[in-house]
């Protein structure tokens, strides 16, 4: 079977050929003066400079900063960071896997944005379908009407989807489409006659939106105690990191660790009552703590759980489809059939905003018939520029490989990340893909990891700081233990990994000796 499409035998390439709390650092809560150059005992930082024409002037620079800080309310940030006067880094443009900032200097993108950019900054092509479409039809909703780009994309995804997952509803975002499946839950089985089946479980530290449903539905408290009460509803059990498997209780093979985690959602599903549980929500690899991948077997039988019990499972693959694990939908990676897929993010590579939420044919049955409705939509969603940005996208994917490149490449840049290894600083590296987290600990021996004062200090006094100077872009994060987030652009390669590595192992190798 094609690994493109599902249904079709006319794809171009064949098999053969694959947000943070009070506590997250993000690269701009911490701001700075850029310097070209910066020195010291252990680690020697150089930026590049732009083309010309990319720096602003000083005059420029100082107005925009000035209205940032007087107008500009950041997403999970702290807003001192503009108060204080030290100002916001401003990019102003994007090449490829780079991006540049006001003042000219230049970064290697190493998030995609926020998993986003998957064939990278200033693509003609994505940005002249954007136009086409514009000046065609700029705008029409889904509301009882339909308009061709979001047929065809309807179709084409549906096409890539694996079993029988045939519906697409289109969200503008990730939290959006996570919201949809918890209300599609929830109808779903009151049509079915069994309205008590409300309640979803996720993982523990699991982040799956912002939105009142999904930030429900996420793990993390210290993003949401703030937002008190959310919808009733949401369960955790423990997440998949095996590298903190002990801490859990767990004392066993990789293996083993796989159907201990996945029974802990059979023990959860028991004990609220089975006749309750309407979901259990899964990312592929788990985003927030530092990218988890599911030890072997543990879809499997998370698969077998939810069969067992008539529980939907949900892939939230906001950040996992459309090749960050070298697939088009992520659980095709670990071999598992989810009854709804969440997507988002990299659908458009960014360059419009876009979501979907894909359901297989059990669940779409009892929409089919009468006067039953799914009363829920979003004004943008399917919106027609950005469904057109998708399929180009999507054709961009096909005629350049993205997806076997992807898949060629991952075990290089794993290699590469993991030479990192023999720093003291660093305890563990995982994920798959284009997508690897980089614990920091504080005793490698012992797994010891850092405080919270620690966590301070190391993340957001010196690291994201440090890595943006030294000419990299990502995340360093704290939402679980401390670790460094990696999801480039689709399109790097070796050289890349390389320039990548060089820049943590300098910056991580000052970070210890400030410790």
């Amino acid at each position: 079977m094609s690994i493109f499409r599902k249904k079709s035998a006319t794809a171009t390439l064949d098999a053969d050929k694959h947000d943070g709390t009070a506590h997250t650092t993000e690269h701009h809560e911490k701001h700075h003066e850029t310097h070209h150059t910066k020195e010291s005992s252990t680690v020697t930082i150089d930026t590049a400079i732009a083309p010309a024409g990319t720096s602003l002037d000083s005059a420029t620079e100082a107005d925009l900063q000035q209205k940032a800080k007087d107008h500009l309310w950041m997403h999970f940030a702290r807003q001192s960071g503009m108060e204080d006067g030290k100002g916001v880094p401003i990019i102003v443009r994007g090449e490829g896997h780079h991006i540049y900032d006001s003042k000219g200097n230049k970064y290697i993108d190493g998030l995609s944005g926020l998993f986003v950019v998957q064939v990278g900054h200033g693509n003609k092509r994505l940005a002249e379908a954007a136009r086409k479409q514009a000046e065609e039809l700029a705008f029409f909703p889904l509301w009882s009407y339909a308009h061709p780009t979001a047929i065809e994309l309807a179709d084409r995804l549906a096409e890539y989807a694996p079993g029988d997952l045939n519906r697409v509803f289109f969200t503008t975002g990730g939290g959006e489409a996570v919201e949809s499946a918890w209300k599609l839950a929830k109808q779903y089985f009151k049509l079915m006659g069994k309205p008590m089946k409300h309640k979803v479980i996720s993982r523990a530290i699991a982040y799956h939106g912002t939105p009142q449903g999904a930030l429900a539905i996420t793990g993390i408290p210290g993003m949401k105690e703030m937002f008190e009460p959310l919808t009733p509803g949401g369960f955790r059990v423990p997440n998949t990191n095996y590298y903190r498997a002990e801490e859990m209780g767990f004392h066993g093979s990789l293996e083993e660790f796989g159907q201990w985690a996945a029974n802990r959602i059979e023990e959860m599903i028991l004990f609220e009552g089975p006749d309750t549980v309407a979901a259990v929500f899964l990312e592929p690899v788990q985003n927030s703590g530092g990218c988890f991948p599911p030890p072997p077997g543990y879809f499997q039988r998370v698969r077998e759980i939810c069969d067992q019990y008539d529980v939907l499972l949900v892939s939230d693959e906001v950040i996992c489809s459309y090749g960050r694990l070298g697939y088009m939908f992520a659980c095709e990676a670990f071999d598992y059939i989810p009854d709804i897929i969440t997507s988002a993010k990299g659908l458009t590579s960014g360059y419009s905003p876009l979501g979907a939420m894909i359901v297989n044919e059990k669940v779409y049955e009892p929409f089919k018939h009468g006067q039953t409705a799914f009363y829920h939509g979003y004004t943008f969603a399917g919106h027609p520029v950005s469904a057109a940005v998708a399929l180009e996208n999507l054709n961009i994917f096909e005629e350049e490989g993205i997806l076997e490149h992807v898949r060629e490449n991952s075990p290089k840049f794993r290699a590469a990340l993991e030479r990192l290894l023999d720093l003291p600083i660093v305890g563990d590296v995982r994920g798959e893909g284009y997508f690897f987290g980089i614990e920091l600990v504080k005793n490698k021996e012992t797994k010891e990891t850092f405080n919270e004062d620690e966590s301070e200090r190391l993340l957001r006094g010196f690291l994201s700081k440090a890595l943006f100077d030294a000419g990299l872009y990502c995340r360093a994060d704290d939402r679980g233990d401390p670790v460094i987030q990696l999801a480039p652009p689709l399109t790097i390669g070796p050289a890349e990994f390389d320039e990548i590595e060089g820049i943590l192992r300098r910056v991580l190798t000052e970070a210890w000796t400030r410790l």
